[in-house]
């Protein structure tokens, strides 16, 4: 088995002059660093449009692309844009942090003026993209435009006759919505032409992109909107329980997600071809696939739909192996990193282990206490696995040894011998590199040797996650013959790419 590495660092948190990272040359540029640092991998997060929260896993479709990432000056090369009609805009406050309040106000104005020469460019490879994403284009853009038409409330504040899908009061709204839907068709061709090149840009230079797919799909979102049939809704396609995590020594009142669930039983019945169309469409964009919460696929905590936390639920079974054989008989073996974090039971282990799927080993996990049994402690490790320091979830280095607990930042520093010498984050990075698993993936974050003030998400929290982003000459060559050196003394450079 090889040994590789990876850098886990979102689109939106490349530098760029227009408040956000994009799909354009910075995306490029640090592919480019990627390889001069002997990396394999890019892993990204979720490629959807976000919206409330700015959450990349609560999207409001589990096939559109992110219309943020769509970068600004590609456009004006291929002559849907004036320099005049985006580059004078004030896009962001300060270099280093998203602002997705401007972001929001501004980047769909400019994409119009976009769209609207989009014909005359493009003309056949558009009608060609409309035809062959036709099995969720034309819901994601009328659920988009009743939305914009709505004032961008949720669904369950929409009238009845457009939630519940009756067909008079959609028939009325494509008429009425025309336009506004044909932009949204637009703006996806947009995103999906800029991702294939930079899809190609990355693997021609030999690097695998690392996609992200949440095991859960929004309650405000087209998915829910389009496939009711799919999840646990009542007669008002509201749901009857919601997803979430238990109380744990983390947080007495558990996690409360507020996820609609799936309707394992009714997904059975077709051999779940809504997961097969969901997953067909990603590996087609990325070479890698994470899935969020795999251990939800075992058995999931369902709490009462309204319910103020996440004490009173209880759990289910969910299909377990029986759709990942499914998957297996479609596709083949897919390129499936579970993420199996979090209570892994008897049944978790084995599904996963049947899977044959890598799991994750995230390194600030095994010091929570000196217990030598930890699972993520280095030395309990197998080769099929992937070793992170933290994820987006987590704190970066440097965050987790000012504020986790002494004890443990004691245990680590003794475990790995860290030193202020070398550096407390180089120091965690050695130890993943020199770990058994097969790849290790560290945050950008951490090679910058950054603090809180970097972390990208805290669970449960909806204020001031996923806005960090890198300054322009953080990709500096010296950095990347640094991370070169230690993926060369641990054996994770593949000379042979």
């Amino acid at each position: 088995m090889k040994r590789e590495a990876g850098i886990l660092l979102p689109i939106t948190s490349l530098p760029s002059n227009y408040g956000i990272g994009t799909m354009g040359q910075s995306a490029r540029d640090f592919i480019d660093f990627l390889k001069k640092s002997g990396q394999r991998y890019w892993q990204i997060l979720p490629l959807g449009q976000t919206g409330y929260g700015n959450s990349p896993y609560q999207s409001f479709s589990a096939f559109a692309g992110n219309p943020y990432w769509i970068d600004l000056d590609e456009l004006c090369a291929q002559g849907l844009l004036l320099d005049s009609q985006f580059k004078d805009e004030i896009w962001f406050d300060t270099e280093d942090e998203v602002n997705f309040g401007i972001i929001y106000s501004l980047r769909f104005q400019v994409l119009k003026k976009a769209c609207d020469r989009l014909s005359d460019v493009y003309k056949t490879e558009f009608e060609e993209f409309m035809k062959r994403e036709q099995h969720w284009l034309l819901d994601y853009a009328l659920f988009m435009s009743i939305k914009q038409q709505q004032g961008g409330a949720p669904i369950s504040m929409w009238p009845e006759e457009l939630r519940l899908r009756r067909q008079d009061a959609l028939d009325a709204c494509m008429k009425e919505l025309q336009d506004d839907i044909l932009l949204y068709e637009r703006i996806q061709f947009l995103f999906f032409q800029q991702w294939k090149q930079l899809k190609k840009y990355a693997n021609d230079h030999g690097i695998l992109l690392v996609g992200d797919v949440p095991i859960y799909v929004s309650e405000d979102s087209v998915d829910l909107w389009a496939n009711p049939e799919q999840f646990q809704l009542d007669d008002n396609y509201r749901p009857i329980e919601v997803a979430g995590c238990p109380p744990d020594g983390f947080s007495q009142d558990g996690q409360l997600w507020g996820n609609p669930l799936f309707d394992w039983d009714e997904m059975e019945k077709d051999n779940y071809q809504w997961w097969k169309n969901r997953i067909a469409h990603q590996m087609s964009l990325v070479d890698v696939l994470r899935i969020d919460h795999f251990r939800g696929f075992e058995s999931y905590y369902a709490i009462p739909y309204g319910a103020e936390n996440a004490r009173f639920g209880k759990w289910r079974k969910g299909p377990g192996i029986k759709l990942f054989h499914e998957l297996q008989a479609t596709f083949g073996k897919l390129n499936i990193i579970a993420e199996d974090l979090g209570l892994l039971t008897d049944e978790v282990i084995q599904m996963v282990k049947e899977t044959g799927y890598p799991g994750m080993k995230v390194l600030q996990f095994a010091f929570d206490s000196k217990d030598t049994d930890s699972i993520y402690l280095p030395h309990r490790y197998d080769l099929n696995c992937i070793v992170y320091i933290g994820t987006h979830d987590n704190d970066t280095v440097m965050g987790w040894m000012e504020h986790a607990p002494k004890d443990n930042v004691e245990f680590a520093v003794e475990y790995f011998h860290l030193d202020n010498i070398e550096g407390y984050n180089w120091g965690m990075i050695r130890g993943a590199y020199s770990s058994v698993a097969s790849i290790a993936i560290i945050q950008m974050q951490d090679f910058l040797g950054l603090g809180s003030e970097a972390r990208m998400n805290i669970p449960s929290t909806t204020y001031h996650n996923w806005t960090w982003r890198m300054k322009k000459g953080d990709m500096s060559d010296k950095l990347a013959l640094k991370i070169h050196r230690l993926v060369s003394l641990y054996g994770r450079v593949d000379y042979e790419k």
